[in-house]
């Protein structure tokens, strides 16, 4: 009996949905409709964590599995006269979705114009320039991609520090693959305690759960999180120093000042959550006109700076910077804009669509009354980063917010860690894992990660001991 309760709630926690609690629910989850929902999801899924050998992108089958599902509940509804709760289920879904979707568009935005602005080759050059050993390098990517993640988020700071590696690393594979794992780790667990980290974090923050500032008190078992696997890996880091070219990248024109505005827009979206209690997805929007007015600034002042800096390359009797003015274009907020993951982005739509048709078909109740019924809360999200592990935290993360289970904020904050960090465990688990196996161009493998994966697992134990003891006081009380 215990047995299969446990695969209820693994199979149930993958169709739990991201519902609406004052929407109604049906009971289908014995009628076909219902099996059919629950294959289609499966059958999508196992695309999606196919992405790697496939080269299928991982939106693809989540978008269609979405309106396979979305027509079926839509005929059967239709044949019983009741339409307008499948219509009031996909306005809630959507609106819960276009929340996500404009506040993570405008952080995309602000990091795409960082990177079209070189401040990220600007950090890679800097790294390759010192000629740090393999052992340093190791600690400086894992370390960076800790402090950088929870304002980047966790997939642009792992593949940003996957090509230092690359560069430096040249054909030791052996360095690649550990290196890859410890900024798989190191970002994953960096963006558990920050909103801007991980986008299950940001939906915890935008449910009012957990304020900005009660995250703080994940820091350090995060910490612990990625340094416990992190000592361990580092003895296993060959001591060589690898051959390095060193390269001059020169910023470009506001770039620093494009951090400053990124920083007043988080700046500002937190003062909308925490001072006026408004959605935070509102302070991003304005955050992303700042961008627009600066963009504006940049080319309304463009031909000055060039006559500028061609005066100076004339007298400096510089070439070269007369063959970069040659090449500069305008800066454009759209064409940032236009760069966004997209890929990402739809794949999070087709989740929150396919969990939402199979929360209206019931899945929901029976899926809560197993996990945070019938067993302990604490064991119940321990679980949940297990299987986060297994399939990406998103649509996981979406199942526990829904089931709207009656915890603590200490446990609120225990699956805020658990699903942020547990998929560390497994390289399909995060989205920065699965990314850095393409970007590493067949150096970390998924079997080269779970060779590991007890390494890491007693990370992954060691932050949840470490938060049960420093924040116990938080077990009782609720948000």
């Amino acid at each position: 009996m215990k047995t299969k309760q446990i695969i209820l709630a693994g199979l149930g926690i993958l169709s739990a949905p991201a519902a609406f609690s004052a929407s109604q629910t049906l009971d289908f989850t014995n009628a076909p409709v219902g099996y059919a929902s629950l294959v289609f999801f499966t059958l999508a899924y196992c695309l999606v964590m196919g992405e790697e050998f496939l080269h299928l992108h991982k939106s693809k089958p989540v978008l269609l599995a979405a309106g396979l599902i979305w027509l079926m509940i839509g005929c059967v509804l239709k044949q019983q006269g009741q339409t307008e709760i499948a219509q009031n289920a996909i306005e809630h879904n959507l609106l819960e979705y276009s929340k996500l979707l404009l506040f993570l568009l405008v952080a995309m935005t602000y990091i795409n114009a960082m990177e079209e602005r070189r401040l990220f080759d600007a950090l890679q050059s800097w790294m390759v320039s010192r000629g740090f050993g393999y052992r340093t390098l190791f600690w400086l990517t894992g370390i960076l991609s800790f402090i950088i993640s929870p304002i980047a988020d966790n997939l642009t700071t792992a593949l940003l520090m996957c090509a230092v590696v690359m560069k430096v690393a040249g054909n030791n594979s052996k360095f690649i693959n550990l290196a890859c794992i410890n900024i798989v780790v190191a970002a994953n667990a960096g963006g558990a305690f920050s909103p801007f980290g991980d986008i299950t974090t940001l939906m915890v923050w935008q449910t009012g759960l957990v304020s900005f500032s009660e995250f703080l008190t994940l820091f350090f078992p995060s910490l612990v999180n990625y340094l416990v696997p992190a000592l361990i890996m580092s003895l296993f880091v060959p001591k060589a120093q690898p051959h390095t070219v060193n390269e001059y990248i020169e910023l470009k024109r506001g770039a620093r000042r494009i951090v400053l505005l990124f920083l007043l827009t988080i700046a500002t979206a937190v003062g909308f959550h925490a001072v006026m209690h408004l959605p935070p997805v509102i302070g991003m929007m304005m955050g992303l006109a700042y961008l627009q007015f600066f963009a504006y600034f940049l080319r309304r002042t463009l031909a000055r700076s060039l006559a500028k800096k061609t005066r100076r390359a004339i007298a400096n009797n510089d070439e070269a910077a007369l063959r970069r003015i040659g090449y500069v274009v305008p800066f454009n907020v759209f064409k940032r804009i236009s760069d966004a993951e997209w890929d990402t982005l739809l794949f999070f739509y087709g989740v929150v669509m396919c969990v939402g048709g199979l929360n209206l078909l019931g899945y929901l109740d029976l899926v809560s009354e197993i996990m945070y019924s019938q067993w302990n809360p604490v064991s119940a999200n321990i679980m949940v980063g297990g299987l986060s592990a297994i399939v990406d935290n998103i649509p996981i993360m979406y199942a526990v917010l829904t089931m709207e289970p009656d915890m603590s904020l200490g446990n609120w904050l225990l699956v805020t860690l658990t699903a942020g960090v547990g998929g560390s465990m497994l390289s399909i688990g995060s989205a920065a894992g699965v990314a850095l196996m393409g970007a590493s161009r067949g150096k970390y493998t998924f079997f080269g990660h779970l060779k590991w994966a007890p390494v890491i697992a007693l990370g992954y134990a060691t932050g949840i001991m470490l938060h049960l003891q420093l924040n116990s006081q938080l077990f009782d009380m609720w948000p």
